[in-house]
C-alpha cells in the first residue's frame, strides 16, 4: 500500500513538471494590450467611442472616468517628473486624444504664462493698466488680440512637438529601427505636457500640493526632460542601442532648437499680426 501511494505520489510530481514545461513554452503577455484582441501592437480596435484608444494604457489621459482635470494634470506630471517611464513604454493608439490633451495643455501653459506677464505689466506700468481698464475700446481690442493669438501660438507650439517627434522616428529608421510614425506623433503630442509643467500655472500647482522644494525639483528637472524622455522613447519604443539613441537625439536637440529659434519668430509674428 505504502509503495502504491509512492508511486502516485511521483507520477503525479512528473505531471507536474511536464506542465510547467509546457507553460513555459508560451510568451509572457504583454503588460500593455488591446481591450478587444489581446493584441499588443494594436491600435485600438474597439468599435466604441473615439475618446477610447481601445487600448488598455498607462496614459491617465485616456483612461475612461475620471475629470478632465484630473487626467490632464496626472499625465503632465507622467510625462515631467516620470518622463523616462512614461515615454519608453508609451503604447500605440489613436492620435485623437492625444491631440486633444495636446491643444488643451498648450492653451492652459500660454494663459498661465499671459496672466504672469499681465500681472508684471501693470505692476511696471501703472497708468498703462487703469487706461486699459477705463477705455472700453482700448479693452476690447486687447482682448480680442488674446482670443486670436492663444489658439494660434498654441496650435504652433503643438506642432513643434509633434514635428521634434517625426525627426526622432526618422532618426531611429536611419539607425536600422522599425518606423514607428503614429507613436512618434504621440510621443510630440504627450510631450505639450512639459510645457504646462514648467509654465506659472504647474510652478503654482506643484507648490501648493507638494511644498516649495517639489516646486524648485520642478524647475530644475524641466530642464533635461527633453533629453531623458528622447533617449528613454528611442530605447524603449524602437530598441536602439544607448550609442544609437544619442545619435537620433542628437538630432532631435538641433531640430528642437531650430523649433525654438523658429517659435520665437513665431510669437513676434502673432504680437505684430494682432
Amino acid at each position: 500500500m505504502a509503495k502504491e501511494e509512492a508511486s502516485l505520489r511521483r507520477a503525479r510530481a512528473r505531471s507536474f513538471v511536464r506542465d510547467e514545461e509546457s507553460l513555459d513554452a508560451f510568451d509572457v503577455p504583454a503588460a500593455v494590450v488591446c481591450a478587444i484582441c489581446g493584441q499588443p501592437d494594436c491600435a485600438g480596435c474597439s468599435p466604441g467611442g473615439e475618446d477610447d484608444s481601445g487600448v488598455v494604457t498607462i496614459v491617465p489621459w485616456e483612461r475612461p472616468g475620471g475629470g478632465v482635470w484630473m487626467r490632464l494634470w496626472s499625465t503632465a506630471r507622467a510625462s515631467t517628473q516620470g518622463a523616462e517611464s512614461f515615454f519608453a513604454s508609451l503604447p500605440d493608439g489613436e492620435l485623437k486624444p492625444a491631440v486633444r490633451f495636446a491643444i488643451l495643455a498648450e492653451t492652459l501653459a500660454i494663459l498661465s504664462m499671459l496672466a504672469v506677464l499681465a500681472g508684471m505689466a501693470a505692476l511696471a506700468l501703472p497708468t498703462l493698466a487703469i487706461e486699459i481698464l477705463r477705455d472700453t475700446e482700448l479693452r476690447s481690442t486687447l482682448l480680442r488680440g488674446v482670443a486670436l493669438s492663444v489658439p494660434l501660438l498654441a496650435a504652433w507650439m503643438v506642432v513643434a512637438h509633434t514635428t521634434h517627434g517625426a525627426i526622432l522616428d526618422v532618426g531611429a529608421r536611419r539607425q536600422g529601427a522599425r518606423p514607428q510614425r503614429r507613436r512618434a506623433f504621440r510621443f510630440g503630442l504627450y510631450a505639450c505636457g512639459w510645457d504646462l509643467m514648467a509654465g506659472p500655472l504647474g510652478a503654482v500647482l506643484m507648490l501648493a500640493s507638494k511644498g516649495r522644494k517639489a516646486m524648485f525639483d520642478l524647475a530644475s528637472l524641466s530642464m533635461n526632460v527633453p533629453g531623458k524622455a528622447s533617449t528613454a522613447f528611442l530605447r524603449g519604443v524602437y530598441g536602439l542601442s544607448a550609442e544609437k539613441a544619442a545619435k537620433v537625439r542628437k538630432l532631435g536637440s538641433i531640430a528642437a532648437l531650430c523649433l525654438a529659434i523658429l517659435s520665437g519668430g513665431v510669437v513676434v509674428a502673432i504680437v505684430f499680426a494682432v
